[in-house]
């Protein structure tokens, strides 16, 4: 990753104070560089379909703020999250002024209309009453509100189900100026599986009941899925983080992260020498270990069996993964190495963001979500 000299961005939209890197018992350094070339990739694809920025999750764990701002430099004008405080954070760490839609996905809570209409947030709506309220609320402001119609085509998750949607269509759309008609496939990151075609049919036959409107279909992996699958909009998540959209083939999208964390302190052990909680692990024969200043706590998974990387040698874990903290075996390594302070890699060249996930027995994106607020947070590229 290339360093850009700039300054560190401020706290993240999630309101989480930055920490020093002298502080920080773990580095996390975000490319927004490699986040805009991934952008910059899937538009290709896209071949002039309209591209969003999925963010939910600040940003799946690394700065809805910072990402944000990068993908507004790439001509991205469109963002979805999940929940509305996300939304309504992101809409003030941007600033006042002419900005991006931005779409809630879970639609509003009852009785939020007010907060995400002050905010100038848009809902996704997903139900009879969900429209209803939006309604309602156009009424009491005098004007028509944009919001978007999600139709569940198969996932049995979010949307207007199948046998509601006739009925929605006959209620009353007063009011509400329909920017997107949507759906979300369930299966898309495997190519062959007919669920994509039953999906993308079965969204056919719904939109065609709903007032005319752009239509979105195609997450990151559905991108991959062919012209069929993009419509007017496509909404890219964990393809834009470094994720693999096509698993079963080699990773078209730029790595984005590396976490490494600090050697807090190094010993040796003999023979027979318990390690870590519950004397999980024995030496067999005399050993030198490492303890990192990294755990659970910081969203590494208690039961992940990995390993970190220093100057390209594998450093087994050994015993449970702590709160704080994890051992390393350091055997391979010359005399002294590594030292205190040093750092060992978690995520990086070494060892990609699917890989570790691969490891904790999990996916990409839980790895992403799951990275705390502890690290030291450093923004290249940008």
């Amino acid at each position: 990753m290339k360093d850009a000299k700039a300054p560190l961005p401020k706290a993240d939209v999630s309101g989480s104070q930055p920490v020093s890197e002298a502080a920080a018992g773990a580095i996390l350094t975000i490319d927004l560089g490699a986040i805009r070339e991934n952008y910059r990739r899937l538009k290709a694809r896209l071949a002039g379909v309209r591209c969003a920025g999925v963010l939910k999750a600040d940003g799946y764990g690394l700065g809805a703020a910072p990402v944000a701002s990068a993908l507004m430099k790439e001509g991205c004008d469109i963002f979805f999250v999940a929940l509305l405080g996300e939304g309504i954070a992101l809409r003030k760490a941007l600033g006042p002024g002419p900005g991006p839609d931005i779409f809630v996905l879970n639609g509003l809570p009852p009785g939020s209309e007010s907060e995400a209409l002050a905010a100038g947030l848009h809902p996704v709506i997903n139900s009879a009453a969900q429209l209803r309220a939006w309604r309602e609320a156009a009424r009491a402001a005098g004007r028509k509100l944009p919001a978007a119609i999600q139709v569940d085509s198969g996932m049995s998750r979010l949307g207007v189900p199948r046998e509601d949607v006739e009925a929605l269509a006959k209620d009353a759309f007063d009011g509400i100026d329909i920017r997107f008609v949507m759906s979300h496939l369930a299966c898309a990151d495997e190519p062959r599986n007919p669920a994509n075609e039953a999906q993308r049919l079965a969204f056919e036959r719904l939109r065609k009941i709903l007032p005319k409107a752009p239509a979105s279909l195609a997450n990151s992996s559905g991108i991959f899925l062919g012209s069929a699958y993009h419509y007017d909009l496509a909404r890219p998540g964990a393809a834009l983080y470094g994720i693999n959209p096509t698993p079963s083939e080699t990773n078209p999208m730029l790595p984005v992260v590396r976490l490494q964390a600090k050697v807090a302190q190094t010993r040796g052990v003999e023979d027979g020498a318990g390690i870590g909680y519950g004397h999980t692990h024995h030496a067999r024969g005399p050993l030198r270990l490492a303890t990192i200043s990294l755990g659970y706590a910081d969203g590494w998974h208690r039961r992940a069996a990995s390993a970190a990387w220093f100057d390209g040698v594998r450093l087994p874990f050994v015993g449970r993964v702590s709160m704080d903290s994890i051992i390393l075996d350091v055997s391979a390594l010359p005399a002294g190495k590594p030292g205190e302070g040093e750092l060992v890699e978690l995520i990086g060249p070494s060892q990609s963001l699917d890989d570790a996930a691969a490891h904790a027995g999990t996916i990409g994106y839980e790895v992403l979500a799951s990275l705390g607020s502890r690290f030291h947070r450093h923004y290249v590229g940008g």
